[in-house]
């Protein structure tokens, strides 16, 4: 669960990518999918999702996508 608050301060310390990726990841595609719809590997992908996972404050990609919900991103 989103804890209120910490949405809008969880999206100002994202990067303009990590948002990109985390948008993507709610779409409901594999981690390949993105990574070739953003042109890049998908360790990349992994590593930047990792970064944006801390950030925010979850540790599960069903955590990810409440987040991404509550917060407007998609």
């Amino acid at each position: 669960m989103v804890e209120p608050g910490r949405t809008v301060a969880g999206v100002q310390m994202l990067t303009p990518r990590e948002r990109v990726v985390l948008a993507e990841l709610a779409e409901d595609v594999t981690l390949e999918e993105i990574a070739s719809r953003l042109w890049v590997s998908r360790n990349t992908v992994k590593s930047q999702l990792r970064t944006a996972y801390r950030k925010i404050g979850v540790s599960t990609r069903a955590e990810a996508v409440a987040w991404v919900e509550a917060s407007g991103l998609r």
